[in-house]
């Protein structure tokens, strides 16, 4: 039943959401650890494409690492890429430039078989509602609040800045995301980025925290981290591999994802209605002006939202939408 459902989902993910036609060329693009995701995309692309391509390459070590350079000159070739990875490939140059290119990316980092059945649903106008309807609260708000009861108190500036949708549906030229998604993000004015963060839901790379981390940043870069246990510590190794330039916040976003659920795995935990989550490093590919080798989310739960003085989200509940 197992292999069933991902074959399911599989197919899914590619005609619905990556909206992959006959006379299309696929590249599927996977590493060792997800070989078994990766192979049922190139089973279910050789029966709708005109082309399929699985393609392995070693496992990369952190989010945001480049592939390999033969790689990226070959995901500029096709029609459409997907890559089950178990590290991210959404915020690296390759991606960036084949999406220049008109190619359809959709990235599935660290995806497990459970999110796979789960979260590709062939329904997707929950996702794709709740999402528009984050993005339309955007429209002109210049500065954000986010707080906490676990002690959250950030301040930041979206002036200029403009947010995205991700619904995961990629079916138009050059479109590329997330599969599954459910997310609207943005790049802060990175200097503006002022307080307190708590990060108590996940990280990348980490996964379910058993203990909160407090990250204090000023002017939009990391100052001090501490938190119980080691995972304060090996946070505090991941960003600071790039000096300031991967402890500096890039990304604000807001889950939409009413069928997402936290389970240590950021590709689902950053979708779930009714979180926020930030991020560090690069931030070149939706706006931001760090360029760096690294992406790294923190989860926050249970936030409390404020777009200029208007509250979005009390304590988790988004207020924008129903129930």
């Amino acid at each position: 039943m197992p292999l069933l459902k991902l074959q399911k989902a599989a197919r899914i993910a590619l005609k619905e959401y990556m909206g992959l036609e006959d006379g299309e060329t696929l590249l599927v693009l996977s590493d060792e650890i997800l070989r078994e995701i990766g192979l049922a995309l190139y089973e279910a692309g050789q029966i709708i494409a005109k082309e399929a391509i699985y393609v392995e390459i070693k496992s990369r070590e952190v989010n945001g690492q480049e592939p390999p350079e033969q790689i990226a000159e070959l995901m500029k070739s096709v029609d459409v890429v997907i890559a089950p990875t178990s590290r991210s490939i959404t915020h690296t140059k390759a991606r960036r430039e084949a999406s220049k290119l008109g190619v359809r990316v959709g990235t599935m980092p660290n995806i497990t078989l459970d999110t796979m059945i789960r979260c590709l649903n062939p329904n997707v106008d929950k996702v794709v509602n709740n999402t528009r309807t984050v993005l339309e609260a955007f429209n002109g708000v210049k500065n954000i609040t986010v707080t906490s009861k676990r002690g959250t108190n950030l301040t930041f500036s979206i002036e200029g800045r403009n947010p995205i949708a991700s619904t995961g549906v990629l079916k138009n030229i050059g479109d590329s995301g997330n599969i599954p998604s459910g997310e609207v993000y943005i790049a802060p004015i990175e200097e503006s980025v002022n307080g307190l963060l708590v990060i108590d839901g996940s990280i990348a790379t980490i996964g379910l925290l058993t203990h909160p981390i407090y990250v204090e940043i000023k002017d939009g870069i990391v100052t001090k981290i501490s938190g119980k246990g080691g995972e304060a510590r090996f946070f505090g190794r991941l960003i600071n591999r790039y000096e300031d330039g991967s402890k500096t916040v890039c990304e604000f976003g807001i889950g939409t994802n009413p069928y997402a659920k936290l389970t240590g795995e950021i590709l689902e935990d950053e979708k779930v209605l009714g979180t926020v989550h930030f991020a560090f490093g690069n931030n070149m590919s939706f706006g931001g002006k760090i360029d760096v080798p690294l992406h790294i989310d923190g989860l926050i739960t249970k936030p409390t939202v404020l777009f200029d003085d208007k509250m979005i989200m009390d304590n988790g509940k988004l207020l924008l939408i129903e129930d």
